[in-house]
């Protein structure tokens, strides 16, 4: 089962390592990690994705709780939290198949940031399953070059 789990820390030299430490000593393998700084300027958010049993998943909670600079730990479950995800994605498009890329942004509501002779740069938020039938589409054109964030979630 898969598992999103938010974890507010404070913003120390270290902190991440540990974090991350203690997933793969509890042999989770990590599917997304966002990292990034909260409205308060000492503290961070991580957001991550695991798969694994809740049994195990209860244990690892409960020893992130215990670790020092660790101010609060959620596990959302299904239907608790909004997520989203951004990715940047350079697609080839020329002058033949360009109006077909453009449709397809206006579609699932992308932005087109940055375009050049040879390709389109894209940018689109979203869940995961709007993102995966987005870049479904896109493939045929050939993707030259994808970043994407990973998913980042709050309590509803």
């Amino acid at each position: 089962m898969r598992h999103t789990i938010s974890v507010l820390v404070e913003n120390k030299f270290g902190v991440l390592a540990r974090i991350a430490g203690l997933f793969s000593g509890r042999g989770f393998n990590i599917d997304t990690l966002n990292v990034a700084p909260t409205h308060v300027e000492t503290l961070s958010r991580l957001t991550v994705v695991v798969k694994g049993d809740d049994s195990t998943l209860d244990q690892l909670i409960r020893q992130l709780e215990r670790l020092v600079n660790v101010i609060e730990v959620k596990d959302f479950r299904e239907g608790q939290a909004v997520d989203r995800e951004l990715v940047l994605l350079k697609i080839s498009a020329d002058g033949k198949n360009r109006s077909e890329v453009m449709q397809i942004c206006d579609i699932f509501r992308a932005r087109i940031i940055n375009v050049s002779s040879l390709d389109v740069v894209i940018e689109i938020t979203g869940d995961e399953g709007k993102i995966n039938a987005f870049l479904k589409l896109v493939e045929p054109f050939g993707v030259l070059e994808m970043a994407r964030t990973g998913k980042l979630a709050m309590v509803r």
